[in-house]
């Protein structure tokens, strides 16, 4: 195996930002820890894909890989398992809507939300009106509020009372009243504007609960957003890329063979998760819950068991990944380390207990993955797959681009290199972890 890399560019945190002259589209609604386009370009060229080539993303998250696809003007599929990223990426590489009824809409429908909380003493600006009520106690019986349910899947306190109930009477609106055409884009605006200036979360790079916010500009975030959107669409549209095929499948990444043609792959660009407690459906939780893509405990679960297991909030009963990775010695031996780590500790908690597990089911995951990829992959295509190094399971390092360059290679794959795009700061351990992009080639049935 081929173990040189080759460093792109500085490899620091910089590495990972979105630029500016790059956001159109990308900043619809992007994952805090997405990789860049500029990644995307990298390997486009490096790969010699041109407007005949199909680029595939099996983990295609907020659609990173197939919006820059389709603004190099070359076709590309993504596959995703998660309902909000999967609606998103859709959104994203859909750019035949009128802008300026977009922009439009938006404003008549904000005017119609404002009108509505005014009439209900409701306002942008009504903090102080809510404190002043009941003897300063902060409480109002007129708010809207979501089933207790719907409340239980949510971080706690991470979107206040105010901030809630506007953002509910702006949906209402939206889904009544907005053309079939432009809904999609007035709510991924509104999951945007949940994340960054509605809410309370905060991503660092995890998330988190911060400081309430009494109150925030719901409206005018929103119609900041659809704003951006309608003078990102005249950019866009000004490309003459509408014709580019792009899109975005509700899937699962270890069933690919499922839902795409034998041989109809030039290339993958992708960034799976990575072995780690990182639960991807905790960061996008409250855009998820409040448009409607889960609304019960069963329903996330089910969302659960369609991804790759990266973490142990994702371990069901019965899954058996890890039998497709039995025989590769240094998987059981980084599992068996974690699991004597854990007894050395004396660590008993339920999920500590499945640490061991974990990691097996992780890379017998994607050990599925590229064994039901390798039918739809043409003879010659290349593989880019950004993954990180990872010390999350009691400190015990987890080498991710390593093993899962010796996975592709027991199943037939070409390891080509280990890239090195940057490092990064462990925070379990102070240590620096390489991320990399792991590099292959499918030669086709032998």
């Amino acid at each position: 195996m081929i173990d040189t890399v080759t460093i792109l560019d500085s490899p620091n945190t910089t590495m990972n930002k979105l630029a500016l002259e790059d956001s159109a589209a990308h900043d619809w609604y992007r994952f805090v820890l997405s990789y860049p386009p500029h990644l995307v370009r990298y390997y486009l060229e490096k790969f010699g894909m041109t407007p005949g080539s199909t680029i595939l993303d099996p983990f295609c998250g907020t659609g990173t890989t197939i919006v820059e696809c389709k603004k190099q003007g070359i076709a590309s599929v993504g596959i995703e398992a998660h309902p909000m990223t999967h609606f998103a990426s859709s959104v994203k590489v859909e750019w035949a809507v009128d802008a300026r009824d977009l922009a439009e809409q938006a404003e008549w429908i904000a005017e119609k939300a404002m009108r509505t909380l005014d009439r209900d003493g409701m306002g942008e600006v009504f903090t102080r009106r809510l404190l002043e009520t009941n003897g300063g106690s902060g409480e109002y019986s007129g708010l809207r509020r979501l089933p207790d349910e719907q409340v239980k899947l949510l971080l706690r306190d991470s979107i206040s009372e105010v901030p809630l109930h506007k953002t509910l009477v702006l949906r209402s609106i939206i889904d009544e009243h907005a053309d079939a055409s432009n809904r999609p884009y007035f709510r991924l605006a509104l999951a945007k504007a949940l994340v960054y200036a509605i809410s309370n979360l905060h991503f660092g790079p995890e998330v988190g609960v911060g400081k309430p916010r009494a109150d925030a500009a719901v409206i005018g975030s929103w119609l900041a957003n659809v704003q951006a959107m309608s003078s990102d669409l005249v950019e866009l549209q000004a490309l003459d890329l509408d014709g580019v095929p792009a899109r975005a499948i509700h899937a699962d990444s270890r069933q690919v063979v499922d839902v795409l043609e034998p041989e109809s792959i030039d290339a993958v660009i992708c960034s799976p998760p990575y072995p780690n407690e990182k639960d991807y459906t905790r960061t996008t939780r409250l855009e998820s819950v409040l448009l409607g893509f889960f609304s019960t405990k069963a329903e996330l679960q089910t969302i659960k068991r369609g991804l790759v297991r990266s973490n142990t909030r994702t371990v069901y009963k019965g899954d058996d990944d890890d039998l497709h990775v039995a025989g590769i010695p240094e998987i059981q031996r980084i599992a068996a380390a974690i699991e004597a780590r854990r007894i050395e500790l004396g660590k008993t908690s339920g999920f500590e207990r499945m640490y061991h597990r974990v990691t097996k089911l992780y890379f017998g995951g994607m050990a599925k993955h590229f064994a039901d990829l390798r039918s739809v992959l043409k003879p010659g295509a290349q593989l880019a797959y950004v993954v990180g190094d990872q010390a999350s399971y009691l400190r015990v390092m987890i080498r991710t681009g390593q093993l899962l360059a010796e996975i592709a290679e027991t199943l037939g794959y070409e390891v080509v290199n280990l890239d090195l795009f940057r490092t990064r700061l462990a925070t379990a351990t102070g240590e620096q972890l390489r991320e990399e992009v792991v590099v292959l080639r499918w030669p086709g049935a032998r």
